[in-house]
């Protein structure tokens, strides 16, 4: 996988071009989501939980409600910006690299990992429905500790 720069990928800018990278979605850049933008992608590629942010933005003296990341988090996935990735019946990370690749997910920690997507090969796909092409594959590789 290649490594994007902050010039490949606008999702990468610096926080101060929060309300571009809103406006380039086709999202109004409201105080909220300018905040939780700002703490998703100023540190580049993460895996992170609703309630994750919450905490962070807690942290961060931003004043946002549970309810209202969750919002805005599933608002930036439909507009492109992030992808979620269903771990578990109603757990679900949302990843700030949006492209086709596959993760590790520690059982024991609950951190998502990315996996190098030359480490997967993919073979014997089924051939989609009349009227459908498939989108993505998603492959997710549980890990437990040795001692476990």
């Amino acid at each position: 996988m290649t490594e994007m720069t902050t010039a490949d990928d606008p999702r990468m800018a610096p926080a101060g071009d929060a309300a571009r990278l809103l406006r380039g979605a086709g999202l109004r850049p409201t105080r909220q989501r300018l905040a939780l933008a700002r703490l998703l992608f100023a540190e580049g590629d993460r895996h992170v939980t609703a309630e994750r942010l919450h905490e962070e933005a807690v942290a961060s003296q931003v004043p946002v409600s549970l309810a209202t990341v969750y919002n805005t988090l599933h608002q930036f996935t439909e507009a492109g910006l992030l992808r979620a990735v269903a771990v578990e019946g109603a757990k679900t990370y949302f990843d700030t690299n949006t492209s086709n690749h596959f993760h590790f997910f520690c059982e024991d920690s609950a951190d998502l990992l990315d996996i190098d997507t030359s480490a997967i090969r993919i073979e014997g796909l089924p051939e989609a429905p009349d009227g459908k092409v498939i989108s993505r594959v998603d492959v997710l590789v549980r890990l437990v500790d040795k001692d476990s």
